[in-house]
């Protein structure tokens, strides 16, 4: 029988798992490729050759994967319910996936998607491991290796099982078919043998019995035996009929598991016994021997010999803390199925509803109620805030509630079942609540409670009538579920260990079991029996349920087990009040026991009113309070405190000051991740951003509700500014002199607004609201005054500190300075309603209450509110003062602001109120425009505080170059991200293109307002050109002797157009306006000459130096040349008003200005800015002059060119269609005909208007250094001098200026005509950086400014800075926390040896919990 079979095809190809990755390897070469890798632990695998498929099984993550062979495509195929996947083997014949669990012990099968899966064999297996196929002959091998080990075999429907070999087996791990030779292998580690069989286990044999160490899994193909060792860590092979020439393949692997002979002889054709439509089953078509068996999913029962039912009518639900699962009742293998849901981390409690084939979950370690369909699908959360230990759950079917416990809160609470109307039933006298059941039939709730004094209550589902029926001998009173028909409640206590039952009223109290229940936890009854879970013997088991005989174990084996259900679909139809019209009731019907029936109830925190059937339109007087993450409320007008979520449909990210505008019922808040100010409905509702430029950390927030004005401080910009609440008309009113402003509080009636300042010198400030008569009131003993209340009722202030640890009081004018309270631990906000004060604590995480006079009486309010920021008490029933403002906005065009002695009319942020003190212009009369990358901003030079104010023109990307036009009012603008000249009005409206295509780089803009011409400079074409300013008849003026040009500007008046030029031999230039007379005005001792401008008034020009850091001037001729400012580290951009000189400089990142005489004065206007690039001066006085261009355009069809003495006519490069004529006035006929030298006036022949354009292509040649030329840079740009290059020149000067500060692409190139090298570098996003630089580049980053209290050395590191959090994005609680806690450690004052004492005992019976509430269980 020694026949040799040879192989046809292509040759083997050995694929095997290993641990981490799966490879192959050519068996005759040394070939060895990797197919998947980044595994975790792979073990077994297969695959399917025809379909070019692997499949393997990873015991770490007890998951099956598969890919395609080239290893592409990997998906999950099984991830639920594995223990440790051992074996798998495919049927490449019925496209079959068959699967051993040796942890689950069982043998499934499934689609090759996994779909239909099915427990094939459960019983008598112990530890199934390798798994072969037969499918030509329907059948399935494998082997066991429990404690009697076998190798069996079975159809391929399971059914005709049979033990083939089960002596002298002790770890049969491998196994294979041979099919052309009719015989199975395996492999036993123990024995350290390979022995062959024929397939019904005759003719039994030992092929290999040595040099075996430990043999895991072996395949065949042809004449050879391969087969993996795990202490050799090789694979091997050897011949399959001898067992000579053993040879090591490949050695040295990291853990070879399972192999494969991957080749099509390996997976022969057959017969398929299913056919092409799938043998007519509905599900599964498994082979048998002869035929085939239609079969069904695990747990669905068949509804004929095809059929499978669609659902399941009854299952046994339970959970098991990482999984939820369900063991179906309409089949007899009892196999648990999971429920494919995602994150699920800690389930504990379960109710089902079959209406909508809902199953319902708490889970305490996400803190959540979630709910999905049976079959997984629909998951959604329903309840997950303010939730703390929801440990038990009951669905009322009738009226469609959700109830459940919480041992955290203490509180049972209701809500629809979709979570919505949420409230709470029950909040006094709860110690630890564990299950609840519900009784629509008789309208009565149970709930145990395992706490101090264990107890077993009932009430109405309304919370009447409580009454506490069972409470003797309990210990821990766990699961609950009522009879309905024998009208009786069962319970289970795992301290007594028993399972007991009683009337519905406590009485006729029995043991129903009392033996052998080491730990029971979750109860159920369905039918005549009753289920249960118990912790220690880690099973599900069952009696009957009226004599507790009958015992038996549904699944054993099985950790962590929680609550149990019957899901079935006979819950008994009730009649309830509730159905017509919901009782009446606005919000929550609840059912109630006879003789009511019912009651109406309202969502947490609203009252009902008197009609007992309405609910008020929302809370009269609360708390609201910022959670960084949040905002929610805790209602005063009811009994007990409870947190609801403001649900607005926002993400927040750092939200932190807040206040309320109990007028509209509106809450505003200040987001300091986000950088806006937003506001909302009180129900969540009219959501809308209204502040969301200039802002940098608004730590506090005002709403003026009498004067409809909102207030807010920002330690950032360090400016106090008002607003109207919808964020219009905002102005600056206090930027002098504040380090860290703080709370803001107001006093409308008087006039007042209160601030608190944490900074190096802690201060408490007040001034009108308008911000005149600032005067401080307290300054000393303070560290971070973080929360002010202004108590109107006792004319007091009030205030905490988080560094004195106190809340202290004065007078409205700071005398009488008392300490109300001390210590707190650190306090943040602070407020006040009634008789009470209320603040939050960062350390607490806590909301605390006292009396406002004494202090006395402190009470916890929340806890466990990681994140606590801002809070404002709210009465919106309180009448508003009296508003100083009322009468015709005190007749002021704009804002209107009270003060001590009346009010005040103001201007929005640099607008100057007119002599009559009450109208305001639109916009101030001289300003700066200056653009920062993605913003342009104003500053107006007519009010002192030089406040920035954002132009909100849209879509702006990285704005460079600037120029504005007087005549319309409207702002040019380059954008070198989108390549675009653009321009807009001044208040950003009408934002429109007008140059879209055929620019690179354009560092420079100029408008020509007499002609209406518009100039620019283009750096990447090397070019400087012209058009009209709507961007028609454009023209190239300049494209020869050009290398970086960057600055432009033009003095109409004279007819003259200059420009920078900062390449490599740098230099200023002047030309006619039509590029004709071009003349070198300054071309020696310059460097990097960035920005340009004119001062009209003693035509001058004036220009930067980024190289040489300096600021100079020349007359229009490049004579008298003088160094301004000699001192200046790297300016960009520069503008002249009046005696100013205005630049702006990467550097320092501000904009400053000197005296243009003197040089002297130097200040600084703007101080951290990022990106800074242009600015100019918009001024009645700037653009002034006229020339022949001013009237008519000089009569000519498209361009008008003024120049010294006369002017000329243009056309543009590219024909428009409109007949072009280059004499004034006359406009030609017929085809348009653009020979411009013969119409050129007499005398004046202009070279640049004639002279023909060199094409593109020879410019490219020309200046290869286009920003293009390296591809891997993409299309972005800035630094000097091209937000792109530096010349890379020694330069005389104290610290040597890495280049990385003038420039913005980045690669180094040495041309030709120049031995020295330039460098580029791109900035993108604002950062910029050489290879060569980084160590530059580091210092730079240690310079960074860092705020707040970390620096502050004389004060302890408790440091109190929203700051923090806020610069680092926002920090996650515990990152907040360990702050905190790293701070504390080096602060001697504050104490953490003193814990705060926990409750009672130790190891909770919620074995589920961290301790957040210990427990009772070690008492006993």
């Amino acid at each position: 029988m020694l026949s040799s079979h040879v192989s046809s095809g292509p040759e083997p190809v050995l694929l095997f798992a290993n641990r981490i990755d799966i490879r192959q390897v050519l068996p005759h070469r040394s070939e060895y490729t990797l197919l998947l890798n980044n595994l975790e632990n792979a073990i077994a695998l297969d695959f399917h050759h025809s379909k070019e498929l692997v499949f393997w099984s990873d015991v770490t993550l007890d998951r099956i994967m598969r890919a395609n062979l080239n290893g592409s495509n990997v998906e999950e195929v099984v991830s639920t319910g594995l223990e440790s996947p051992g074996g798998l083997a495919i049927d490449w014949i019925h496209d079959k996936l068959y699967w051993t669990d040796s942890g689950t012990s069982r043998i499934e099968v499934a689609n090759l998607d996994g779909t239909h899966r099915k427990v094939l064999l459960w019983q008598n297996l112990e530890k199934p491991r390798a798994i072969a196929l037969h499918p030509m002959e329907g059948t399935i091998y494998w082997t066991d290796w429990g404690n009697t080990p076998r190798i069996e075999y079975s159809n391929m429907d399971g059914s005709n099982r049979r033990i083939i070999a089960d002596t002298h087996l002790f770890w049969p791990n491998g196994l294979t078919i041979d099919y052309a030779g009719h015989r199975m292998y395996w492999v036993d580690a123990k024995h350290h043998v390979i022995e062959r069989a024929d397939l019904d286990g005759r003719n039994r044999k030992a092929v290999i019995s040595q040099g075996l160490p430990h043999p895991f899994a072996i395949t065949v193909f042809e004449d050879s035996l391969y087969w993996t060792d795990w202490h050799t860590k090789s694979i091997n092979s050897a011949n399959k009929f001898t067992g000579k020439n053993q040879e090591i393949i490949r050695n040295k692997l990291h853990f070879p598991m399972d192999i494969h002979t991957l080749h099509p002889q390996r997976q022969p054709a057959g017969r398929n016994r299913c056919g092409a439509n799938n043998g007519g089953c509905t599900h599964l078509c498994l082979p048998s021997s002869k035929d085939y068996t239609c079969a069904c999913p695990t747990g669905f029962r068949k509804t004929s010999s095809h059929a499978c039912a669609q659902s399941l009518d009854k299952f046994l639900l339970f959970a098991r803390r990482m999984d939820i699962r369900r063991i179906s009742f309409d089949t007899d293998d009892l196999s648990d199925d999971v429920i494919p849901l995602a994150d699920v981390r800690s389930a504990v409690a379960l109710d089902w509803d079959s209406k909508d084939d809902y199953v319902y979950w708490t889970d305490v370690s996400t803190d959540s109620i979630s709910r999905a369909k049976w079959d997984g699908s629909g998951q959604e959360v329903v309840v997950d805030t303010s939730l703390e230990s929801p440990a038990g759950l009951a669905i009322d079917w009738v009226t469609n509630k959700l109830y459940w416990t919480d041992a955290g809160t203490d509180r049972i609470e209701v809500s629809n079942t979709d979570g919505t109307m949420r409230t709470v039933l029950i909040w006094e006298n709860l110690d630890r609540p564990r299950d609840i059941v519900v009784d629509p039939v008789g309208g009565f709730m149970y709930w145990t409670d395992w706490g101090a004094n264990p107890k077993i209550e009932r009430a109405g589902m309304d919370a009447s009538n409580r009454l506490v029926i069972i409470s003797s001998n309990l210990t821990w009173p766990n699961g609950l579920a009522i009879d309905y028909e024998s009208q009786r409640l069962y319970w289970a206590d795992a301290g007594m260990k028993t399972i007991e039952y009683a009337s519905l009223d406590g009485s006729n109290r029995k043991v129903l079991i009392g033996s052998n229940l080491p730990h029971p936890f979750g109860l159920t009854l369905y039918g005549e029996r009753i289920y249960w879970t118990d912790w220690q013997a880690k099973s599900i088991q069952s009696a009957d349920r009226r004599t507790g005989q009958a015992r038996e174990t549904l699944q054993d084996n099985l950790e962590n087990l929680m609550d149990i259900h019957v899901f079935h679909r006979h819950r008994p139809p009730v009649r309830t009040p509730c159905e017509v019209n919901n009782g009446g009731c606005s919000h929550l019907c609840l059912l109630a026991p006879l003789p009511k029936g019912y009651s109406c109830t309202c969502p947490t925190g609203i009252n009902l009113q008197s009609d007992g059937k309405t609910c008020s339109t929302g809370m009269t007087s609360f708390l609201i309070f910022a959670r960084r993450t949040d905002i929610r409320m805790v209602s005063l007008d009811i009994p007990y405190f409870a947190d609801v979520v403001v649900s607005v449909n926002v993400t927040m990210k750092n939200t932190i000051a807040i206040g309320v505008d109990p007028q509209e019922g509106k809450v505003y808040w200040s987001d300091s991740t986000l950088r806006k100010i937003s506001r909302a409905a009180l129900d969540g509702s009219k959501f809308e951003d209204i502040i969301t430029t200039g802002l940098l950390t608004t730590d506090g927030l005002a709403v003026d509700a009498i004067g409809r004005k909102i207030y807010w401080t920002d330690t950032g910009t360090n400016r106090i500014e008002v607003g109207n609440l919808d964020g219009s008309m905002r102005k600056v009113l206090v930027w002098q002199n504040l380090d860290s402003p703080r709370a803001i509080a107001l006093y409308h009636e008087m006039g007042y607004m209160y601030w608190t300042d944490w900074g190096e010198n802690a201060k408490l400030e007040r001034s009108g609201m308008d911000g005149s008569g600032r005067v401080v009131l307290i300054s000393n003993n303070l560290g971070w005054p973080n929360g002010l209340a202004v108590d109107k009722a006792g004319s007091q202030l009030l205030w905490a500190d988080a560094h004195t640890e106190r809340i202290e009081a004065a007078d409205l004018n700071g005398a009488n300075r008392r300490t109300l309270l001390s210590p707190v631990q650190h306090p943040y906000g602070l407020t006040l309603l009634d008789s009470y004060i209320y603040w939050t604590d960062w350390q607490t995480r806590s909301i605390h209450r006292a009396d406002k006079d004494s202090g006395a009486n402190v009470i916890l309010v929340r806890a466990n509110l990681p994140g606590l920021m801002d809070i404002q008490a709210v009465d919106r029933a309180r009448p508003l003062g009296f508003n100083k403002c009322g009468v015709r906005n005190g007749g002021c065009s704009h804002l209107c602001l009270p003060h001590p002695t009346g009010f005040s009319c103001a201007c929005p942020t640099g607008i100057q109120l007119k002599r009559d003190e009450q109208t305001c212009d639109s916009s101030p009369e001289t300003y700066l425009l200056f653009s920062s990358r993605a913003s342009i901003r104003r500053i107006s030079l007519d009010t002192s505080d030089h406040t920035d104010v954002h132009i909100p023109v849209p879509e702006l990307n990285n704005v460079i170059s600037l120029d504005y036009d007087s005549v319309d009012g409207k702002i040019y603008y380059t954008d070198v991200f989108l390549d675009v000249i653009r321009r807009s009005d001044l208040n950003g409206s009408n934002m429109e293109t007008v140059i879209g295509q055929g620019l690179k780089t354009t560092d420079g803009l100029a408008v020509d307002w007499v002609a209406r011409n518009l100039y620019w400079t283009d750096t990447g074409r090397n070019t400087v050109e012209v058009a009209r300013l709507d961007g028609s008849s454009r023209k190239v003026l300049i494209n020869n002797s050009l290398d970086e040009p960057r600055a432009i500007a033009v003095f109409p008046k004279k007819g003259y157009l200059f420009w920078t030029d900062w390449g490599h031999v740098a230099k200023i230039e002047r030309a006619n306006l039509d590029g004709s007379e071009r003349k070198i005005l300054i071309n020696t001792d310059l460097g990097w000459p960035n920005g340009l401008t004119l001062d009209y008034d003693t035509r001058r020009i004036y220009w930067v130096d980024a190289h040489l850091d300096r600021i100079e001037s020349c007359d229009l001729n490049g004579k008298l040349r003088q160094v301004l400012v000699s001192q200046v580290s790297h300016p960009f951009a520069l503008t002249q008003q009046d005696r100013w000189i205005y630049w702006t400089d990467w550097q320092t990142k501000s904009i400053q200005r000197v005296d243009k005489y003197s040089g002297r004065n130097k200040e600084t206007v703007l101080a951290n800015v990022e990106g800074l690039m242009d600015i100019i001066v918009v001024s009645p006085q700037r653009q002034t002059g006229t020339n022949a261009c001013g009237v008519n355009n000089g009569g000519c069809t498209h361009l008008c060119f003024a120049r010294a003495s006369d002017f000329v006519c243009a056309c543009p490069d590219e024909p428009d269609g409109r007949p072009c004529s280059t004499v004034p006035g006359v406009v030609p006929f017929g085809p348009e005909i653009t020979s411009e030298r013969s119409q050129t006036p007499p005398g004046r022949i202009d070279t640049s208007t004639t002279k023909p354009l060199t094409s593109l292509e020879e410019e490219e040649g020309k200046h290869n250094k286009s920003k293009f030329t390296d591809p891997g840079l993409g299309n972005l740009t800035y630094s000097n001098p091209s937000y792109r290059t530096s010349t890379q020149e020694v330069k005389i000067e104290t610290i040597p200026k890495p280049t990385m500060y003038n420039q913005l692409c980045y690669k180094k190139e040495t041309g030709p005509d120049h031995s020295y090298t330039k460098e580029k570098i791109k900035i993108v996003e604002g950062i910029c950086l050489l290879s060569s630089d980084d160590s530059e580049w580091d210092d730079l980053k240690q310079i960074r400014s860092s705020r707040g209290g970390i620096l502050r050395d004389h004060v302890c590191m408790k440091t109190d800075t929203v700051s923090i959090q806020a610069s680092s994005g926002s920090l996650d609680d515990t990152e907040t926390e360990q702050l905190l806690q790293e701070e504390q450690s080096e602060c001697s004052s504050v104490n953490t040896a003193a814990a705060t004492p926990e409750r009672r005992g130790s190891l909770p019976d919620t074995g589920w919990k961290h301790q957040r509430k210990p427990s009772t269980e070690s008492e006993v």
